[in-house]
């Protein structure tokens, strides 16, 4: 008996160290358990999946929402006005200073209009040219070409 003594001391010392190992791995598992669950019980699970589920879809939408409205803001900030330039000159060099002047307003693509306006002592003349791509139909001056900020050709 003082073989098996041994051994079976051994063999103890085994089953415990064994025991004591799956209860610490058990406790980890639950904990892991109770931070998934977040505190509610095991049947209540499918609910907070549930909740979950729709709270992901209306972000969903909420998401597709916004971008909707971001591309339609995108979209005016194109045709917002982005180049406003005013050139003033004197059309006539025998009268007073530069009172005329030729202004562009330009949206991102280069649309929009130039107006200028002619100052003689006599009249005031006002024009509008359309503007398409930073190039109108009608014959544009020095001046307008100048409010345009494209070289003339």
């Amino acid at each position: 008996m003082t073989l098996t003594t041994p051994v079976l001391i051994i063999a103890f010392i085994i089953i415990l160290v064994a025991f004591v190992s799956l209860i610490l791995w058990i406790a980890k598992l639950q904990k892991r358990v109770q931070k998934l669950c977040g505190g509610k019980q095991a049947s209540d699970l499918e609910e907070v999946i549930i909740a979950l589920h729709s709270e992901l879809e209306a972000a969903n939408k909420f998401n597709q929402e916004l971008l909707g409205q971001l591309q339609n803001l995108e979209s005016r900030l194109k045709r917002k006005i982005e180049h406003v330039r005013t050139i003033r000159f004197n059309p006539f060099q025998d009268q007073g200073g530069n009172h005329s002047f030729a202004t562009a307003f330009l949206d991102e693509s280069g649309d929009g209009v130039v107006l200028s306006s002619l100052y003689s002592r006599d009249k005031v003349s006002v024009y509008a040219k359309p503007v398409s791509a930073r190039a109108s139909a009608y014959e544009l001056s020095q001046e307008e070409q100048d409010a345009l900020g494209r070289p003339t050709v």
